[in-house]
């Protein structure tokens, strides 16, 4: 089966170039960041819709009245004798938009640090994989029976969550070292990914574009991010 970079290598690769760019523009990094981390979301969630039409990225076997039924062709090995499956795509898809409404309500109505939001973004994210990576039924690596992404997705869960709450306790002695260090949870993760996973993200490329798009809008709604450039 042929490797190709999935979510994670996609969030990686995104953020450590645009956190680059930013930084020689001399943009305010962290509320670029949480400006970024709804609008990511919602791009995570267009690249899911592709997923339905390519009938991959489900879940195991269900009588669910929501379940989704796959073709003999595009059933996994061992599958062949079940009809529907858990879209946890779909899944996925529903989080990212209500976890990018969370982010966008506590930036109204909440005071959080930045980069508190994509903190948040960083861990929300990571805690719905967990979930979806116990349904998914396609080829993947697996260590201790459990899948790759599951290892990562709970280590990045944690981390955003430490991240978070180490950002609003320090409050304006946060420092671009915490920054980088967040930044570089996201890369190490990503790095894992595409290193050891058997990828089957059909949508990497327009996964990306999708990111790229949703970057560019936050830039150009967001009033307190400055600095930006015009062609991230």
């Amino acid at each position: 089966m042929e490797r190709r970079p999935g979510n994670w290598g996609g969030i990686a690769a995104g953020t450590l170039a645009g956190l680059w760019v930013l930084r020689r523009r001399g943009a305010n990094i962290p509320v670029f960041l949480d400006a970024a981390a709804p609008a990511l979301l919602v791009a995570q969630a267009i690249g899911r819709v592709g997923n339905y039409f390519n009938q991959e990225l489900f879940g195991g076997p269900t009588t669910l009245p929501w379940g989704l039924e796959i073709s003999a062709a595009h059933r996994p090995a061992g599958y062949a004798q079940y009809a529907t499956f858990h879209p946890t795509f779909l899944y996925e898809l529903i989080w990212n938009l209500l976890l990018a409404g969370v982010l966008i309500w506590l930036g109204r109505h909440r005071t959080i640090r930045a980069p508190g939001l994509f903190a948040l973004y960083v861990a929300g994210y990571s805690f719905a994989r967990i979930g979806e990576e116990l349904l998914r039924v396609d080829p993947a690596h697996h260590i201790f029976g459990l899948r790759l992404n599951f290892y990562i997705a709970s280590i990045l869960c944690i981390a955003g969550v430490t991240w978070f709450v180490r950002i609003q306790r320090a409050g304006k002695k946060t420092s671009t070292g915490e920054i980088r260090r967040g930044g570089a949870l996201l890369a190490t993760g990503g790095l894992l990914a595409l290193a050891g996973c058997q990828g089957t993200h059909t949508n990497g490329t327009h996964g990306q574009t999708y990111r790229l798009a949703a970057l560019r809008s936050s830039a150009a709604t967001h009033p307190q991010v400055r600095g930006l450039p015009g062609d991230l």
